[in-house]
Order: C-alpha cells, then structure tokens, then sequence
C-alpha cells in the first residue's frame, strides 16, 4: 500500500537513498531541503515533491507533516566544524519542531537519523542500545544527545511513534564526506595517524536503507533504537590503505603521538577562532577523538528484533564504493 512519506535532509547522501528506496517502494515522497541546496538538480529527476525550506520553520514543518504516514528525519548539522549556535539551531531546536508537529498531524511512524557517537568514547565493551547516552563535549555529538531526548520525550508524553538509528561509518556511491574526504587527504600525501589499530565500524548505504525501510514497517521498531554496520569492523589504517590501492597512490604510513595531535587541534581551532577564518582547521578535537577510538558495537538487537542483516558483505560494499570513487576527478574529492 502507497505510503505518504516526509524526509527532511532529502539531499543528502542518506537522505537521496532514502527518497529512491522509497520511491521504488511505490511511496508518495515529498523531500524538504534548504533552499538552493546543491543537491537539488539530483532529486529533481525523480518522482517526488521537493519542497525548499527550513526545519526551524515551524509553520512550514506543520503542513508538511500533516497526512503523512511516516516522517524520516535526517536533516542536522553533520560536520566537526560550525558555530554552535548553528548546531543548537538545527539539530536541537529543528527536532523539537519536527516531533511537535508531528505529534500533532499523529504520523504513523517517526525515525530519526542518530549517530553511533551517542553513546561515547568507551572502549572497555562492546556498547549496545542499552548504554546511556554519553556526551564527548563535541558540539555534534552533544546536540545529537540533546537531540534524542527531546525525541523520546514526545514518544513518552504524547505517543509519537518514534525509533532512532545509530548509524556507524555511513559509505558508498554518492558519499559526500567519509570517503572522498578521506581519499582526498590519501592522494595529496596529507593523511596522519595519530594511534595505531584504531576501530571503524563500515556501514554500506544499503544495509542502511534495508534497515530504515524495515523499521518503517514493523511495529515492535517503536520506542526502540538500533545501531547498525556491516557487521565487522576494519582498522583505520587498513581502510586507508585499501583505498590506496585502489586509487593506485602511495598508501599514507606517517604516525604522530595521540596527544600531539590533540594539542595541534585545540591550537588549530583556536587560530581560526580568533581569526575568524572561513574554512576548517585542518584537525579538530572532533577528528582526533573520532579517528583515534577503539570503540565496538553490536547490531545484535536489529538481528534479534526485526531479523535484520547486512546483505552486503564490507568487501562488497568497498568494491562497489571504490568503483564509484575512481569514476570521480580526483583532484576535486573534497567538493564531492
């Protein structure tokens, strides 16, 4: 049966897979996305209703939620490197409009778009969707906290049907981060490890999207949470490396102490603090924190819950994403 879908962030890599896995569905999908977005040319060539606004516009949310059977929401701030009113704005504010409204249009289902960073930096366990939320005093982890109580208040107080994905290391075609900006610093010399056998969590876009449309659909998904990957883990310097092999360049081999890296970040952020530089520092503590963890997740409760598991093997999921990669300008990664 047709459904009447909202995605906010519809743009996005995440969000574009959303709107054509939906589609193909045989849903009704209207997108809302920031105006003049540069992915707007892209989703204009499918079957749905872009629509060209903000979150923090209350007004505009409430109609657009009004009749649709399930809202996805991933529109946020995703960077290590904005101001933090934007990220309150956006993430914490954007979300108590989009639960307020809607709870108040009573949709069928309401799944956020969250972030495996929720939960911390322990590596002393395997974490799971039982441990308690945990800030990294990051200003994108933190909002996303702040973010998902607001979310599990309105499903409390108010009945909204909400469930949360933590998503791990989100690549694949059409990646706009995680990998170009990664391949980009492998192909100009630029990349530095700062602690050996650090821990990512691979999660392919279309594990992803099996997830999210499966949580969409069954009704044991709400009120809970699920973290999701590709069910193994690789280290950094090995991802890295297998990338740079692919792309056929000089695989990156240059280590610096952890906490020289640290000290760099805090100087590197407090020069374009003060000097109020447009661009991002070339490290931020976000960055050193995130690629410098050892952290282990579980996606036993997906598996057990919804019998959810990741089609596609990492090795499947790299190949297809390094084919993608290497159709690209190398030499402009970073716009991708």
């Amino acid at each position: 049966m047709t459904k009447k879908v909202l995605i906010t962030g519809g743009t996005g890599f995440i969000g574009s897979h959303l709107v054509r896995r939906n589609i193909e569905a045989g849903n009704e999908v209207t997108v809302l996305t920031l105006a003049g977005d540069a992915g707007i040319p892209e989703i204009q060539r499918l079957n749905c209703r872009i629509v060209e606004g903000d979150i923090c516009d209350y007004g505009l949310v409430e109609t657009l939620c009004e009749g649709k059977d399930i809202i996805f929401h991933c529109a946020a701030v995703v960077t290590d490197w904005a101001p933090m009113a934007l990220f309150r704005k956006v993430n914490i504010e954007g979300m108590e409009n989009m639960c307020r409204a809607a709870a108040k249009a009573r949709v069928g289902r309401f799944v956020e778009m969250s972030t495996n960073d929720v939960f911390g930096l322990r590596e002393d366990c395997v974490i799971d969707e039982t441990f308690p939320l945990c800030k990294w005093h990051e200003p994108y982890a933190d909002t996303k906290i702040d973010a998902e109580k607001i979310a599990w208040r309105y499903h409390k107080e108010q009945g909204l049907p909400v469930t949360m994905v933590y998503p791990c290391w989100v690549y694949g075609p059409g990646d706009k981060t995680f990998v170009p900006l990664t391949a980009d610093a492998i192909v100009k010399g630029e990349m530095v490890f700062w602690r050996k056998d650090v821990i990512v969590w691979p999660t392919y876009i279309d594990n992803l999207m099996d997830l999210l449309m499966l949580i969409a659909e069954r009704p044991e998904a709400v009120g809970n949470g699920y973290l999701v990957h590709d069910g193994e883990c690789t280290t950094f310097q090995e991802f890295c490396t297998q990338i740079a092999e692919s792309l056929g360049v000089k695989p990156a081999k240059l280590h610096i102490p952890y906490g020289a890296a640290y000290t760099a970040a805090i100087l590197m952020e407090l020069i374009w603090k003060v000097t109020r530089m447009k661009t991002r520092p070339l490290l931020t503590t976000y960055t050193v924190k995130n690629l410098g963890s050892r952290l282990r997740f579980s996606i036993g409760k997906a598996e057990q819950d919804l019998g959810w598991r990741p089609a596609v093997s990492y090795q499947e999921g790299f190949a297809a994403t390094m084919s993608w990669l290497k159709t690209l300008d190398l030499d402009k990664l970073k716009e991708k």
